[in-house]
């Protein structure tokens, strides 16, 4: 295995504390014809000395001290001068440098020639040795750089005195020495170790460098240390080897580390000692794992391994968490498993029912650690305390309080919150106010749930004196102004009692609240939640903090949308004329949530005149904003402003509209009816990949279902079914329609069955496939269809006898005709124009000019005019008749009536004259016909 090399600060730190020339720096690619070269140790230039050592067939330039030469000098037998040992030496005097080889037997000091000399020249030549520091600041603590230069000259020293002869016992004895504060001396004295054979079947060198790795938290050096014990050392792992490691995650609380140790030993066979599940069970109640703690708890068991510490951490675990059915499992298989409990064991047992509120249990537990000689200290007492509390016993918590004396213990801080805590709890604002008094005398700080529990008390109590000495008493223990009016605010909404909050402040910490940006925010909100619209705006108008980065704003927007989403619009308009004038800025959420408010409440002027003034300020809308003004103008039915929208959003590249503004585009288009508009969204829709949910699948056939291809929209319907997405009734009748009128009456049939079996089908599913089976003189269907339809509880409708008439006039089956007629007088039908337009349809077609009379006399007496269609129908019946100078008439009397005639009159007109043989007239009025459209 390939020799690991660990460069540590220090060695970094050395290696660039002196400034060398750019010619003789020393870098790897300069000192040829070695492998490797480190510089270490280098000190100040007074004391020490540079030498080369030589190692085999690589280099290491060294600075020595006096004591160190001195010592290779009693191992090798050899002196150095005095010249060499103790002159100082100038750039110019150190020509010689002596060059040491500890390592071969009988070396000796001699001077440096050829390639070693050429080494040194670069060395020598550069330029005086000085400090250099300012480039490294705070790198070392103060004196930390001079422990560090003595641990490396430690280490040198070591280094120096040992050779590949020297026993390994000798060596794990040098590991042991530098162990205490030189981690990157071990992992060095342990890479020699190994370069010299000394690990072979060592495992205590291979346990101290792990130690050594561990502390530096380099895991990936420490697998690659028991992978080489195993393959290359030849040792056996053992679990001391594994504890060194985990006492180190344990000991800075590295969870996930030191479960991977745990599993890495499970899987090379290692059994875990008690000292194991001790070190992992205590981190793991750190953080309170529970999926961790069971797991390495059930291994504990499995082995038989008796830890009595991983006992109390599972039971403070589960105690923790709340889950105390589980910690008097734990209790029971401690017994079970014979562990004699200790003093912690007692005192989590204590804990546990003490939680639960059990007393009788806790109490047990007192009496049988007094039994076993563990006399119950001041903690124990106060998780009696604290369990009394949770049971609501205060007398029996009392009772303990007063006894504690008597016991020759005193009172500490826990505790008396203990106390304040259970009577709080109990609701005895007198004795937890007398507690919190006597905490406070004794130099004790009461802790947050004190002041929780205090503050709620007098909130429910209304002292409105000692709530105040309250918030004083969090301020002066360090809690935050935003903390303290967040609990003030929790305490009184609970009694309905905000309004007395302003009071309550004013009488402690108000004026430092104003300051505080987070506590108006606090104090507003919960005002406005309340209706109390007053003391919001008050608070906003006394703050005394500055706006930053949009809060302001954000605060109004906040409290704009509160009153909007509880339906109070007037106080809404109140904040926003509230807010401060910002000059030409407008904030576009604020405009956005303005309009929307001001289109609920119907002012859409005002709705409008924010819209135009945003605009009119340079400031650009978004996707949202867009939305929001395209449905103001939609609810207040000016439809070609919205179209007017709808058209910037057409050419503006960085909106798309989202599935919402979608549905009010195709709602607005349809009602405009247009077309065009209908199909180039429809396809932009298909584009934008928008995926359609049910709401969007009824709104697409609803709107474009008449202005897309019918194959299209036979597509889309399918699409939706097999999306198992329901159509409403809308969509039902508009299917029926597109294909009742495209003659595809098997789908038409197939539909209407679909919206009889679910409950779709109205009145207008019903007149629709009468319609079409009328279109299709289909006489059979239609009579069945409307006895199913009055089977079905539907009245038989005008439609229906509209439908009806049409089809049997046009097939002249006159008999039926009437026979439908009578059925509607019976049934006291209300004529409508339809009515009566078909009538003079199929009286005029026969010429029956009687009858036409008639019919128009009748639909006069009800009070009714003839429409566009009826001037029409008319006027091609007196031409049938012969009555073309009546017929003319009605072209004048449709003007005079303000009916724009259409291509239709014209075209009856034209006919009548030209069947009456006046050509000369029906041209006149051919190229009139001409003329009026090129005009339109």
């Amino acid at each position: 295995m390939a020799t690991f090399k660990i460069c540590g600060a220090q060695d970094i730190f050395d290696s660039k504390r002196y400034r060398f020339s750019a010619r003789s720096s020393p870098n790897g690619p300069d000192l040829v014809g070695f492998n490797s070269l480190s510089l270490v140790s280098i000190a100040r230039a007074t004391k020490w000395r540079k030498y080369i050592l030589i190692w085999g067939n690589q280099a290491e330039v060294r600075h020595v001290n006096h004591a160190t030469i001195s010592r290779i000098e009693a191992v090798r037998g050899t002196q150095l001068g005095p010249d060499l040992a103790n002159k100082p030496q100038r750039r110019s005097d150190t020509g010689i440098t002596p060059v040491l080889n500890p390592r071969i037997k009988g070396s000796k000091i001699s001077p440096i020639d050829g390639n070693v000399r050429d080494i040194r020249n670069r060395f020598m030549h550069s330029s005086k040795p000085v400090r250099h520091l300012s480039r490294r600041k705070n790198v070392f603590r103060k004196g930390e750089g001079d422990k560090n230069l003595e641990s490396n000259s430690q280490v040198d020293a070591y280094l120096s005195s040992v050779n590949p002869d020297s026993t390994v016992k000798m060596c794990n004895s040098i590991l042991r020495k530098l162990e205490k504060d030189n981690d990157a001396g071990i992992l060095k004295f342990f890479n020699w170790m190994r370069s010299n054979g000394k690990l072979k079947r060592n495992a205590d060198a291979y346990q101290l460098a792990l130690r050594a790795v561990a502390r530096r938290e380099d895991w990936f050096t420490a697998k690659k240390l028991l992978e080489e014990m195993v393959s290359v050392s030849e040792c056996e792992l053992h679990v001391k080897l594994y504890n060194s490691l985990i006492f180190i995650c344990a000991k800075r609380g590295l969870t996930n580390w030191g479960s991977k140790w745990y599993d890495s030993m499970l899987e090379t066979g290692v059994v875990p000692d008690a000292a194991t599940v001790g070190m992992l069970m205590g981190l793991y109640q750190k953080v309170s794992n529970l999926s961790q703690a069971e797991f390495v708890f059930g291994h504990m068991r499995d082995c038989k391994i008796k830890c009595v510490s991983a006992y109390s951490a599972m039971i403070t675990i589960y105690t923790r968490l709340g889950i105390f059915e589980k910690s008097e499992e734990v209790i029971g298989i401690m017994e079970k498993d014979g562990v004699v409990p200790n003093f912690e064991n007692w005192l989590v047992w204590l804990n546990a029912y003490s939680q639960q509120g059990k007393l009788e249990e806790a109490e047990s537990v007192l009496v049988s650690m007094k039994q076993c000689g563990f006399e119950p200290n001041i903690v124990a007492y106060n998780t009696l305390i604290t369990g009394y509390g949770k049971g609501s016993h205060m007398s029996s918590a009392k009772w303990v309080f007063n006894c504690l004396n008597s016991l020759g213990l005193t009172p500490d801080e826990t505790t008396y919150r203990s106390m304040v805590e259970g009577f709080g709890r109990v609701d005895d604002y007198k004795e937890a106010l007398s507690f919190y008094k006597e905490l406070k005398r004794l130099g004790f700080t009461p802790n947050s749930s004190n002041f929780y529990t205090m503050v709620n008390l007098q909130a429910r109590h209304a002292d409105a004196e000692h709530a105040a000495q309250t918030l004083t008493d969090m301020r002066a223990a360090g809690c935050q102004y935003s903390v303290i009016v967040s609990t003030v605010i929790q305490a009184y909404q609970r009694v309905s009692a905000v309004d007395r909050i302003l009071c309550l402040l004013e009488a402690s910490i108000y004026q430092n609240v104003l300051f505080d940006p987070t506590s108006c925010s606090l104090l507003a909100v919960a005002f406005v939640e309340s209706s109390l619209i007053d003391h919001a705006l008050r608070v906003l108008h006394e703050k005394k903090w500055r706006d930053c980065s949009n809060y302001e704003d954000n605060l109004y927007h906040v409290l704009i949308c509160s009153c909007k989403e509880a339906g109070r619009y007037e106080d809404a308009v109140r904040f926003f004329e509230h807010m401060p004038k910002s000059g030409s800025r407008h904030n576009i959420h604020i405009v956005c949530t303005m309009i929307d408010v001001f289109t609920i409440m119907g002012k859409f002027n005002k709705a409008e005149d924010l819209y135009i003034n945003f605009k009119k300020a340079g400031d650009s809308l978004d996707l949202v904003a867009y939305s929001v003004v395209v449905r103001m103008y939609i609810k207040a039915e000016k439809l070609h402003e919205a179209c007017s929208v709808m058209e910037i959003i057409w050419t503006n590249d960085r909106i798309t509209p989202d599935i919402y503004l979608f549905r009010d585009m195709l709602r607005t288009y349809q009602k405009c009816n247009m077309k065009e508009k209908l199909v180039s969204s429809y396809y932009w829709i298909l584009k934008t990949g928008i995926r359609l949910d049910e709401a969007m699948y009824n709104c697409i056939i609803n709107c474009c279902g008449h202005a897309l291809p019918v194959d299209e929209v036979s597509r889309l319907f399918d699409e939706m079914i097999r999306f198992r997405f329901s159509p409403n009734t809308i969509t039902i009748n508009v299917m029926l329609d597109i294909y009742g009128k495209a003659r595809l009456f098997s789908k038409a049939k197939k539909v209407f069955h679909m919206a009889c079996n679910q409950g779709l089908a109205n009145v207008i599913s019903y007149n629709t496939m009468i319609a079409a089976y009328g279109q299709n003189r289909d006489f059979a269907k239609m009579s069945s269809l409307m006895q199913r339809m009055r089977s079905a509880g539907y009245p038989i409708s005008l439609e229906v006898y509209n439908c009806m008439l049409d089809a049997y006039g046009k097939e002249n089956q006159l008999e039926e005709f009437n026979a439908i007629l009578r059925k509607m007088k019976d049934a006291k039908c209300d004529f409508d124009h339809y009515t009566y337009n078909t009538m003079i349809n199929i009286y005029g077609r026969k010429g029956w000019i009687e009858e036409v009379s008639s019919v128009l006399k009748e639909l006069r007496g009800r009070g009714l005019e003839l429409d566009l269609y009826g001037y029409n129908t008319l006027i091609m019946a007196y031409g049938i008749a012969g009555m073309v100078e009546e017929a003319v008439d009605l072209v004048q009397e449709m003007r005079g009536k303000k009916i724009n005639p259409d291509k239709v009159t014209y075209v009856n007109l034209i006919g009548a004259l030209q069947r009456n043989e006046n050509f000369l007239e029906a041209v006149k009025w051919s190229l009139w016909m001409k003329q009026m459209s090129g005009a339109n």
